[in-house]
């Protein structure tokens, strides 16, 4: 049992997050004590733990995320699709592309963002629903010969 010093309450050890620096191996503040002192942090510090997220992950921060999403339109940046919420980057260089839909940001990665495997995917799709009309049309044509036959 261990005392929390936010909430004063005397709680079992696995309500504390784990500290392996501690002599008892656990943070001095309950989880939800040290989750809310760690939201406090990123509020103070950086305007929000989206802001950070976006800054420590991508270098850009909320309202430059948000300014990129006004000049697509509001729109994913391959789709169309309303509200875009994931940053597309290069895992080369970092830069960043673009705001993206989660299955479009999703395909990319799918893709190991190669234009060659796009492009090849894009063929394939191509050849795929050509064939796939010639195929419908010779089955239209064989039931209209049978209702022909039969009638």
């Amino acid at each position: 049992m261990k005392r929390c010093p936010d909430c004063g309450e005397i709680k079992p050890l696995e309500q504390f997050p784990r500290n392996k620096n501690s002599k008892d191996g656990r943070h001095s503040y309950c989880k939800p004590c040290h989750n809310a002192r760690g939201k406090e942090t990123y509020e103070r510090l950086y305007g929000g733990t989206r802001h950070y997220h976006l800054k420590r992950r991508y270098g850009i921060g909320a309202d430059e995320f948000d300014e990129l999403v006004r000049q697509q339109g509001g729109v994913c940046a391959i789709c169309g699709r309303p509200d875009p919420e994931h940053v597309d980057h290069s895992h080369e260089t970092g830069a960043v592309r673009g705001i993206l839909c989660f299955n479009c940001n999703g395909g990319l990665g799918q893709f190991r963002d190669s234009t060659d495997s796009l492009l090849a995917a894009a063929r394939y799709l191509d050849a795929h629903d050509v064939s796939m009309r010639a195929l419908t049309q010779r089955t239209h044509e064989r039931a209209r010969a049978l209702v022909e036959v039969s009638g």
